[in-house]
């Protein structure tokens, strides 16, 4: 058995961000609903799909079942609500939805600023010298998906006023027009609770907690904690830290505020398994690539057997 019961169990989480209605050429990361309905099937079939939550409590006493698995998703969009739900809720699956909280109500994350900008340029070269920034091609899609990985990277470490600032200079000179609708509200994020789904705290604006003050950080995490559970009505008791990769996006004292401000675990996106006795606090998560169901079923088992790396 490759992922046997009890104190020999290996928690697989999988990490979700989007469901798209179809197949975008600018998010080849991202499934679509077809997709999406056929890899939940897969996993429905192969493994049993736990709530976060009962599979950290597993992980503590040592009874989860064979080939245990739960399903996340990160930021808090709207196709989380409208598309992946009812797919989950047709095939009797839990999830639990990480919301950065400062996103809802007509927000917008400044990734998908640089997304949407970029898919608005229509001439071969956007240039951003003017801004401090490169020039990139833009003339195919493979040059668009290049100038927007190479934004991204050169973005994402920056403080989150520069970044949303940069982002929005960058829409402004394509033209582009910004949707407003990508983020749930409030309302679809206590029907999610009300349908049985759990609610995660992701900090407020997502920041890259190892750039912020101790204080910062810690404020970030609180404050998405108690403004979710004022919509849920419910306590807030899982974490996800942004971007989630140990020892460059947090630390061991943002593991310590999780702890302290009354989570009872949090997840990385560092890869591999969970093991009982595994810090709660770090539990890593995966995200399969393949589109064939066969090859996405070999990569979850290849995972199975990854160490996954944590903070000291």
């Amino acid at each position: 058995m490759l992922a046997p019961r009890g104190a020999r169990a290996r928690l697989t989480v999988l990490i979700f961000h989007r469901v798209l209605p179809s197949p975008d050429p600018l998010r080849p990361s991202e499934p679509d609903v077809q997709e999406f309905e056929a890899k939940m099937s897969c996993v429905s079939r192969w493994f049993n799909v736990l709530p976060l939550a009962d599979a950290v409590r597993g992980l503590s006493t040592g009874d989860l079942p064979e080939c245990p698995l739960s399903i996340t998703f990160d930021d808090g969009y709207l196709d989380n609500y409208t598309l992946a739900l009812p797919i989950l809720t047709r095939l009797g699956l839990h999830a639990t939805f990480f919301v950065a909280s400062g996103f809802l109500d007509g927000g917008r994350m400044w990734n998908d600023t640089v997304i949407e900008a970029i898919r608005a340029h229509r001439a071969g070269i956007l240039d951003l010298r003017k801004l401090g920034l490169q020039q990139y091609r833009t003339g195919t899609t493979a040059e668009r998906r290049e100038a927007i990985h190479q934004l991204v990277s050169e973005l994402m470490y920056r403080p989150a006023d520069e970044r949303t600032n940069l982002a929005t200079a960058i829409a402004a000179l394509t033209g582009a027009r910004l949707p407003e609708d990508l983020m749930m509200t409030s309302q679809h994020v206590a029907a999610l609770h009300r349908h049985g789904m759990a609610v995660g705290a992701h900090t407020v604006t997502h920041p890259i907690l190892l750039g912020l003050s101790a204080a910062k950080a810690r404020d970030e995490i609180a404050a998405s904690k108690a403004h979710l559970e004022r919509i849920t009505q419910a306590p807030v008791t899982l974490f996800a830290y942004p971007k989630g990769v140990p020892a460059r996006d947090y630390g061991r004292e943002h593991v310590a505020m999780v702890r302290d401000l009354g989570f009872k675990a949090a997840v990385s996106t560092a890869w591999g398994v969970s093991r009982v006795g595994s810090d709660v606090f770090q539990i890593p998560r995966f995200t399969p690539w393949d589109r064939l169901s066969w090859k996405y079923g070999a990569r979850l088992v290849q995972n199975l057997f990854r160490s996954s790396y944590q903070t000291a």
